[in-house]
């Protein structure tokens, strides 16, 4: 595995260095965000093909994570497609001056690099591993990431549509998937990586594959996802009606209304 770990490591510092270089070009260090999806789609695909010993569960965890990647990041571009930088990365810019080249390298490539190699663990885990045969603990983490793709792909679907109608503009979505959770697609980005953390159970050291999860999870909760969104809509009223009676993450029927 640890043949499997360094090649996977040296292969995500090119990747994230070229887009850096890129964003550099472009002036645009969205870029880290649109090519994030791409990152672990690239790792996977170089995993399955080290070990030419190819097994079932190889082929189903590497095509799981193709399948993630590539619709996150093709939903991203789309999403940032003629909009210029995020926000976020160009007050980073304005605030790190003259500094913006080497801060961009190591905050924010380098470290989304990093972050990706965690996350992507479980993934080297399974693929270094030449157990054969399909447990109950594959079949289980399959299972969640089915449910983890779908809320996270028809919650960002069912989001797109609610922005597209100009009559919902300046309005909270709180239908469909997002009248049980504040963010289906984060919770399905979750619950995907927790599924496919089960399947690492069935081969050596797969438990200590945990990491990944975990990682995610903390991210969408506590750094880039949850807590970073609703604190944009803080001082919005309706949002916070909406938050009363919804939860946050977790998928759960609304609180009845206060009569």
């Amino acid at each position: 595995m640890a043949t499997f770990l360094l090649y996977a490591a040296i292969t995500v510092f090119i990747y994230m260095s070229i887009l850096f270089v890129i964003a550099i070009i472009q002036r645009d260090n969205s870029l880290a965000d649109i090519g994030w999806g791409l990152g672990f789609t690239i790792v996977a695909l170089l995993t399955f093909f080290l070990d030419k010993g190819f097994t079932a569960r190889h082929i189903v965890v590497t095509a799981l994570v193709v399948i993630w990647g590539t619709r996150l990041t093709t939903h991203i571009f789309l999403r940032h497609r003629g909009k210029g930088e995020d926000p976020r990365y160009a007050a980073w810019r304005k605030e790190w001056g003259r500094w913006v080249i080497i801060r961009s390298f190591f905050q924010v490539f380098m470290l989304q690099g990093l972050l990706l190699l965690f996350i992507v663990y479980v993934v080297i885990v399974v693929n270094s591993s030449s157990v054969e045969g399909f447990s109950i603990l594959d079949i289980c983490g399959l299972a969640v990431w089915i449910i983890g793709f779908l809320f996270e792909s028809v919650g960002d679907f069912q989001l797109k549509q609610f922005l597209a109608d100009e009559k919902n503009r300046g309005h909270i979505m709180s239908t469909g998937l997002w009248r049980y959770t504040r963010h289906p697609n984060y919770f399905g980005e979750a619950t995907m990586w927790w599924g496919i953390f089960l399947i690492a159970l069935s081969v050596p050291y797969g438990w200590t594959a945990i990491i990944s999860p975990i990682v995610i999870t903390f991210l969408l909760l506590r750094v880039s996802g949850v807590i970073l969104l609703e604190k944009e809509f803080m001082d919005n009223e309706e949002f916070n009606e909406y938050k009363k009676r919804t939860s946050a993450f977790i998928p759960w029927f609304p609180k009845r209304e206060k009569q």
